[in-house]
């Protein structure tokens, strides 16, 4: 049985506590081994994460030990899954660089605060996580994101759609969702999830449960066809 790790916390504007459960329901559902924990420390233990299939982080701001961080960068790098949401994953440790570059991005600014109706437009045949799913519209917090231009981009919303000092540059598709790789892991993200209901809209909780179910699978995908994580040793000591 596969086994996933969510660990929540941070500001609770966020509702990480209930965004937390809804994805330990959805893991469950889905047959997987769900550990809930609300303390940083539970990334203390490299053994434990390495064991673990997927990691979904749902804490917003906060400081981590990068000791932490580095344990996480080498499971995932050994092919543990992490996936997350916007209150969760992107914006979370703004101190930590290293996070940001294992996770593919950091958000920076929200124009028009909460309540900005929009759609997220799916990027058709990116990925088998967004088959068959249509564009949707939500009405929540509307993100911008500084990106790591390596990330597989899944699905965009369209800026600006709020007034601000940033209309004066030229209008932008913006990662909504991507994917991307850290070693032999998998990296989900999709900047929903200002609060734990964005995810009642049906294609939203239907993306965010493939992704996750995508990065839970990156281990055995690297076993199936011989990959192993020794290959990315020399550049892991050098950085």
């Amino acid at each position: 049985m596969k086994k996933a790790l969510i660990v929540w916390g941070g500001w609770d504007g966020h509702e990480p506590d209930k965004v937390a459960a809804r994805f330990a329901r959805m893991l469950r559902q889905e047959g997987l081994e769900v550990e809930v924990s609300s303390t940083l420390d539970s990334f203390a233990d490299i053994s434990r994460l390495t064991a673990t299939d997927l990691i979904v982080p749902c804490w917003t701001m906060g400081e981590i030990k990068h000791e932490y961080v580095a344990n996480v960068s080498k499971a995932v790098g050994n092919g543990t899954g992490l996936a997350g949401c916007h209150g969760g994953m992107c914006d979370s440790f703004r101190q930590d660089t290293e996070w940001q570059f294992i996770t593919g991005g950091q958000w920076v600014s929200h124009p028009g605060g909460d309540g900005v109706e929009y759609t997220v437009n799916i990027c058709r045949g990116s990925s088998p996580i967004v088959e068959g799913l249509d564009d949707f519209t939500v009405r929540t917090e509307h993100y911008y994101l500084h990106i790591d231009p390596a990330i597989e981009v899944l699905a965009t919303t369209a800026f600006p759609k709020v007034p601000y000092r940033h209309i004066s540059n030229k209008p932008c598709a913006m990662p909504a969702a991507w994917t991307k790789y850290w070693g032999l892991g998998r990296v989900f993200y999709t900047s929903l999830g200002h609060h734990d209901d964005v995810f009642d809209v049906p294609e939203a909780g239907e993306l965010m449960r493939r992704g996750m179910l995508w990065a839970s699978a990156g281990r055995e995908y690297a076993a199936s066809r011989g990959l192993t994580a020794e290959r990315f040793e020399n550049t892991a000591k050098m950085y």
